[in-house]
């Protein structure tokens, strides 16, 4: 039965929306809550040049650090490489760019931009010589706030515990972290979910993630969906 929804896909067809040099937005808390199939599958199209945006450059071998260690990114904007490091290695040899960014900051500047907001406006770090280094500023009420542009990418890929026909999400406790938000931030949203159950069976007050801001699901690890919308 074809599908009458057309959100659920398959992570070949998911594949044809990634290219070299596009801008990847990414859940996910040190490979926690992020995708893996859609990963592994950019890794396996050998996808380059990419400019990722996420909390942190996960771990050599886990979630987004298998794309970074093996060189596959030009830019990462994250709050923190620490965990990677390879991603520390690229860095200092130049290879890779890293644009740093406050965990707080981070997370609103995804936020503002799934918002349609061009920036926000925060008193973090800007007494910091390396936060601030190269940022405009604003002076509101007296006060300095450094103007952080917001962020959105080409696509967004995030993980979830459950979805359903229309892309509604529920994620799995502290691997919710910046899915949410990573969400709303992509031109085109792709989720990776655990499960995939019929339309009307997830509880309303469950559903942290509308489908408004989700495009397409696939099953995570070759989760049998057909009978989803049956």
């Amino acid at each position: 039965m074809e599908n009458p929804f057309g959100k659920i896909a398959t992570l070949e067809q998911a594949m044809e929306h990634f290219y070299d040099g596009m801008t990847l937005m990414f859940g996910g808390f040190g490979g926690v809550g992020s995708p893996p199939d859609l990963i592994d599958g950019i890794l396996e199209k050998e996808i380059k040049n990419l400019v990722l945006i996420g909390n942190d450059t996960g771990f050599p071998e886990i979630g987004i650090g298998k794309i970074v260690s093996r060189g596959k990114a030009r830019k990462v904007i994250a709050s923190h490489i620490g965990s990677n490091p390879v991603a520390g290695e690229l860095m200092t040899r130049g290879e890779m760019e890293v644009e740093f960014s406050p965990q707080g900051t981070l997370t609103e500047r995804i936020r503002a931009g799934g918002m349609g907001l061009g920036a926000i406006l925060t008193d973090v770090g800007v007494d910091h010589e390396f936060v601030a280094k190269g940022k405009k500023r604003m002076n509101l009420n007296g006060k300095d706030y450094l103007i952080e542009t917001a962020l959105t990418a080409e696509v967004s890929i995030v993980y979830a515990k459950k979805a359903d026909p229309y892309g509604n999400l529920v994620f799995d406790k502290s691997a919710r972290n910046t899915n949410p938000l990573v969400a709303m931030a992509g031109n085109f949203t792709i989720a990776e979910a655990q499960e995939i159950v019929p339309l009307g069976s997830l509880d309303p007050e469950e559903i942290v993630t509308p489908g408004v801001f989700v495009d397409m699901v696939i099953p995570s690890g070759g989760v049998n969906w057909q009978w989803a919308w049956e």
